[in-house]
């Protein structure tokens, strides 16, 4: 079993938030003027569209480099839609885009990448989700 670990703290001076893992950081922010936001940073929304292409993304390359594929440019995009009260994600489309180096149709890398994507799958079969009071 693998697992992955975040923090996220309140950034000085703001109601944002930063959130890093290892060397890596983020900003998270409401937009602004909504619950003190300052737009700052992404918001929930933003940041599951985001783990969705970004998991996505690595997984192309994992996919290529497996078959013996070179991949060259990559373009994914996500669109998180949501509703209700509370709001929760309904749905989410990503588009994608890639060029093999050797100019063959890219089809089979991205349904692979599509069947082994941990986010996608994750969010597709729901995932539990735990909060514990520190």
């Amino acid at each position: 079993m693998m697992s992955a670990t975040v923090e996220l703290r309140t950034v000085e001076g703001t109601q944002a938030a930063m959130g890093w893992a290892g060397g890596h950081t983020v900003v998270v922010d409401r937009p602004e003027g909504k619950a003190g936001g300052m737009g700052l940073g992404f918001n929930g929304a933003q940041m599951l569209a985001l783990a969705i292409g970004g998991c996505f993304c690595n997984d192309l390359r994992y996919v290529a480099e497996e078959m013996g594929v070179g991949l060259g440019k990559i373009a994914v995009s996500v669109t998180v839609n949501l509703d209700g009260k509370p709001l929760l994600a309904t749905s989410a489309t990503m588009t994608v885009s890639c060029e093999t180096l050797d100019g063959s149709d890219p089809r089979k890398v991205i349904d692979k990448a599509g069947e082994i994507s941990a986010i996608s799958n994750s969010l597709r079969r729901g995932v539990p989700v735990t909060i514990e009071v520190a």
